[in-house]
């Protein structure tokens, strides 16, 4: 593990639970500046790392696993050293075209000319892409111009926020409520709006979201 991939994996955490570095650490019961930029290296510039009682204390804040953080430190290691510096570019389009055909491979990877670019915060996954929302049926979870990020190398776990593209085409973003061997269930954000239930085969791709603009 490389200092500078261990505290980005943190950085990533506390995007992906919708938080400031500073909040993540006072959620996990530590100081507010524990995580700070400016902790990060002594006044002799020597490298400072993250205790492992303070790791622990935010995988239990976040319910993060050991496993998941782990693999935010590889994606950290996979990004180019352009893509380490500040923000980086990632694909944007709008919820009503992603149902079209021509924006994902068969792997759920955005793919294709249609796509236009927003320059956010670094998120370790490369293949991440964002989403603008349209329309009312997300409220009062996401609202109509809000923007997310999806990563699909991010862990889903019950309770999560997806988007999910099935075999129709048709793409949505719900809470996943249960994941069967057979089965995902889906609970729709604005109760207003019904839930579903779909057989894994029908189901092309399903990524977590990790950062919403609100």
């Amino acid at each position: 593990m490389r200092h500078e991939d261990v505290w980005r994996a943190l950085d990533t955490l506390a995007a992906e639970n919708g938080l400031s570095v500073s909040a993540l650490a006072r959620r996990a019961g530590l100081d507010a500046t524990s995580f700070n930029p400016s902790k990060r290296r002594t006044a002799e510039g020597r490298a400072r790392w993250p205790s492992t009682e303070s790791l622990a204390k935010v995988l239990d804040a976040t319910g993060a696993s050991l496993e998941a953080f782990s693999t935010l430190v590889q994606g950290a290691r996979a990004l180019p050293n352009t893509a380490r510096s500040g923000s980086r570019r990632i694909p944007l389009i709008g919820f009503a075209q992603a149902g079209g055909e021509g924006y994902f491979d068969d792997g759920g990877y955005p793919v294709g000319g249609g796509w236009d670019e927003v320059s956010l915060p670094e998120i370790a996954d490369p293949h991440a892409y964002a989403l603008e929302i349209s329309g009312d049926s997300m409220e009062p979870v996401y609202r109509d111009g809000d923007m997310v990020i999806v990563s699909p190398a991010a862990p889903i776990r019950r309770g999560d926020r997806v988007v999910v593209r099935v075999a129709s085409g048709e793409v949505m973003a719900k809470l996943l409520a249960r994941r069967s061997a057979r089965r995902i269930e889906l609970r729709s954000l604005n109760p207003a709006h019904p839930d579903y239930s779909f057989p894994l085969e029908e189901v092309a791709a399903m990524h977590r979201i990790v950062w919403a603009s609100q």
